[in-house]
């Protein structure tokens, strides 16, 4: 079993807490907590165990009535990996005091831009993750990017992508940041940051982003333009798409018009938090013109990088090939694998 610890608590580090509890070779030792919370009083009533930040954190707790486990230090001497999922500007801090403790440790989104962690996509580089001490699952919008790109550049071959990002604004239990009436450019310097991003997975390819904010809390939508290095038809790229992993197609005559159906689609199916692991395509998008893909492309900020969480773990700990994680993952998140 692979023992594992979560250092923090919220939006991503709840669901990757789930998801270690739902693989078989792999115990969930404990989540920290930063302060007294409704969402930690839940944790333990799942019967997670908690524990502090620092000793500050657990006076707080203890004069709330809680019973907690500990601090982040005594969590680290009991696991094997951990998975940070706390604020971007404490990675630094974090690594030190993981590397202190000589456990391995995956990263999120932008925890890990100063200090050289190298990028994680399991479908693109899995293998070269093998081994090491420390990863970095990338961001939301970069995971779908990388997704998409490389399922349609391992069948045909791309040579740039070009994507608009239509980003939601925050997520939904946020009640502090806007948009509420604006489009917000974000930034208004171009390109954005996702294209760098990308290609710290996926370094052949040349990736230019663009991104703006709109007044919505549950996925973003991508613009997506991929330039094929041999003419392909719809259906060629549609298959490509159809065969990787953890993408899904969907169609507007089917009745998935806007984000809002896919997360409604989510709902009606059972997901835990109606999460959506996937990368999701209208199949119908899908259009060529000349040597070009066109597509949009849905990304719910929430869930997407999961299964890539719990993938890292096993990458980090060895033993496992690509296939056998990826499946391992797949079926005890419900999502439909494919090889």
């Amino acid at each position: 079993m692979i023992k594992v610890g979560v250092n923090g608590y919220g939006t991503i580090g709840r669901r990757v807490a789930d998801a270690v509890r739902k693989q078989k070779d792999m115990e969930l030792v404990g989540v920290t907590a930063a302060h007294p919370h409704y969402k930690y009083k839940l944790a333990g009533q799942k019967g997670i165990p908690l524990y502090a930040l620092d000793m500050k954190s657990l006076e707080a707790f203890n004069k709330d009535g809680y019973n907690l486990k500990g601090t982040l230090n005594d969590l680290l001497q009991r696991i094997d990996v951990v998975v940070d999922a706390g604020p971007d500007d404490t990675g630094p801090a974090n690594l030190k005091a993981y590397s202190l403790a000589g456990r391995k440790a995956v990263f999120n989104g932008g925890a890990g831009d100063e200090m050289a962690v190298p990028s994680f996509v399991a479908q693109c580089n899995f293998e070269g993750a093998q081994g090491k001490d420390a990863v970095k699952v990338v961001s939301c919008n970069t995971t779908g990017l990388c997704r998409t790109i490389d399922a349609v550049d391992g069948a045909i071959g791309v040579s740039k992508a070009r994507a608009v990002l239509a980003r939601r604004a925050t997520d939904p239990d946020d009640v502090k940041k806007g948009p509420i009436d604006a489009v917000v450019l974000d930034p208004t310097t171009l390109p954005s940051h996702h294209g760098p991003d990308v290609q710290t997975v996926l370094p052949t390819i040349k990736v230019v982003t663009m991104a703006f904010k709109v007044p919505t809390t549950h996925m973003h939508l991508h613009s997506l333009i991929l330039s094929l290095k041999k003419q392909a038809s719809k259906e060629e790229v549609v298959r490509a798409l159809q065969a990787a992993p953890r993408i899904t197609l969907v169609d507007g005559k089917s009745g998935f018009k806007s984000t809002a159906n896919i997360m409604d689609w989510a709902r009606e199916t059972g997901r835990d938090r109606n999460d959506v692991y996937e990368a999701t395509v209208w199949r119908d998008s899908v259009t060529i013109v000349d040597d070009e893909a066109y597509m949009f492309l849905a990304v719910h900020q929430e869930a997407i990088v999961v299964p890539e969480d719990i993938d890292a773990i096993r990458a980090l700990a060895g033993g496992y090939t690509r296939e056998e994680s990826m499946k391992m993952t797949d079926e005890s998140l419900g999502i439909a694998h494919r090889a």
